[in-house]
């Protein structure tokens, strides 16, 4: 089943030519694009059971074998990331496109929109399946050059200053990544990451250790994690409400797959481990305070995307099995809700004319529907039993208290003050934005189907992660075994040979 390794990123990059050559064919694009990314979606389920059932599936591109050749590698947890990101990007589309028919298409010019979203989506995708530093390098630029696109989509005063910010900072990440590439080539002589495992363990202590921190630098800077987050919530707010969903649930989990992958699979033993920890708790603490101090929601949004990169960095930075199953775990529920907290938040846009807490109210009783839509999704984020916020959270408390150190105390409590404080500002929002008495000029309406139907199926999706908890944990417990004995990744590109 190889064959469908590199599925994931061909069919985008294909979709998006004929997308691309449909200029003027609205219905055409649109048909195309559904298409590709459901076929995605069904190829990365598939692939996500071959390599549970059969282990790491394996592409050599182009016949050329690794270490010289470009290699895809599809284990557990590029599997899961392929599945959830499939399944986000398609559900954003359908929102987009009912968003595009309700305003006419003033706010995505579809002849545009299609084909820089399907490279997006090739970007991501490739991204997650590299087996080589440049080829997540070529990835990270794929994903980045459509999301300027994306992110200016109008032209207007406000997208292209927040789109120049965004540039810059993601052009600094872009070269100190390239930098750390150059680097680790002229000391190993390789780039690929199974051939790395061995060379990098034999390089001397110190400059092991610069190589990680740029490394580190980099995908921090594209996770925003603080201080390298301070460019986010200036952002992603201005664009359209689909692209600042998918934006917000995959952009930020790119640069975290890449810290996973490179901290268990390349520098093992927790020699950042501290400052790892040391910034997740601040990235939680000082992101859920900006959450709580804004009055619009897109910015409110997009400081608790930032506080729960957080939980992410403390699962990874405690070093052990449960720590990183639970990081896993956590991936998947962050990428589900927080899309559709951005396409509730467009929905609300949409109903009310605006996202700024002082001109909204009554929205429960105008529209029953968004309420459900917000409310589901706003206490999964917040941790509320029984949903999969706290399932994930109690996993990462738990591997906090089996660590027993006093850091990994300090993030327990960093933890759970920062699931309150999420509580807190979802139900500020809920409180003005629903139950006070609405404006005069807001009157009952409905939602444009289009628009509900893909918010719905993530709200549900969202839902139902608390009902296969059990075997997704136990997926990402998997994933997070292999991950840390990193014999079984090097021998699924070599054969068992020595590279």
């Amino acid at each position: 089943m190889t064959f469908l390794v590199p599925l994931p990123v061909v069919m985008p990059l294909l979709g998006a030519a004929l997308t691309l050559m449909m200029a003027g064919k609205p219905r055409a694009q649109r048909t195309v694009s559904l298409t590709v990314l459901t076929a995605t979606l069904l190829v990365s389920c598939a692939l996500l059971y071959f390599s549970t059932t059969d282990g790491s599936l394996v592409v050599a591109v182009g016949g050329w074998e690794a270490p010289l050749g470009i290699v895809l590698i599809a284990d557990q947890l590029a599997a899961l990331m392929l599945v959830v990101s499939s399944a986000v990007t398609l559900c954003v589309l359908v929102y987009s496109i009912g968003q595009g028919m309700a305003d006419g298409h003033e706010e995505t010019p579809l002849s545009v929109y299609h084909p820089t979203y399907l490279v997006l989506t090739a970007g991501v995708t490739n991204a997650f399946l590299a087996g080589d530093l440049f080829n997540l390098y070529v990835g990270f630029e794929i994903l980045l050059v459509a999301s300027y696109v994306l992110l200016t989509i109008g032209g207007t005063e406000n997208r292209i200053r927040a789109g120049s910010t965004y540039v810059v900072v993601s052009l600094l990440s872009s070269v100190i990544f390239l930098t750390a590439i150059g680097l680790i080539y002229a000391a190993t002589g390789t780039l690929n990451l199974a051939q790395l495992v061995e060379r990098l363990d034999a390089l001397p202590d110190g400059l092991r250790l610069i190589l990680q921190g740029m490394l580190l630098l980099a995908f921090g800077i594209k996770a925003a994690v603080f201080p390298l987050s301070s460019w986010l919530p200036d952002s992603y707010p201005t664009a359209p409400a689909p692209v600042t969903a998918v934006f917000a649930g995959l952009l930020t989990k790119v640069g975290v797959y890449a810290i996973i992958r490179t901290e268990t699979l390349l520098f093992p033993g927790g020699r950042a481990a501290v400052v790892l920890l040391i910034t997740g708790l601040l990235t939680m603490v000082i992101g859920i305070l900006g959450a709580v101090a804004q009055s619009d929601i897109k910015r409110l949004l997009s400081f608790t995307l930032i506080s729960h990169i957080g939980y992410l960095l403390f699962g990874v930075g405690l070093t052990t099995q449960l720590g990183l199953a639970s990081a896993i775990f956590y991936v998947v529920h962050h990428i589900t809700i927080q899309t559709t907290l951005f396409l509730a938040a467009g929905l609300i846009e949409h109903r009310g004319g605006s996202t700024a807490l002082d001109k909204l109210g009554g929205l429960a009783k105008l529209s029953p529907v968004l309420a459900v839509l917000f409310l589901v999704p706003a206490l999964n984020l917040a941790g509320i039993p029984p949903f999969s916020g706290f399932i994930g959270k109690l996993g990462l408390v738990q591997a906090g208290v089996a660590d027993g150190g006093v850091l990994a105390w300090m993030l327990v409590a960093g933890g759970i003050l920062t699931s309150l404080l999420t509580l807190y500002a979802v139900a500020r929002v809920w409180n003005l934005a629903f139950w006070r008495t609405p404006p005069k000029s807001m009157k009952p309406g409905r939602l444009p189907a289009l628009m509900v139907a893909p918010t719905l199926a993530l709200v549900v999706f969202g839902a139902a992660l608390t009902f296969v908890a059990g075997p997704l944990f136990e997926v990402g417990d998997q994933a997070a075994e292999s991950l840390q004995e990193r014999t079984a990744y090097v021998q699924s590109v070599f054969g068992g040979e020595t590279p």
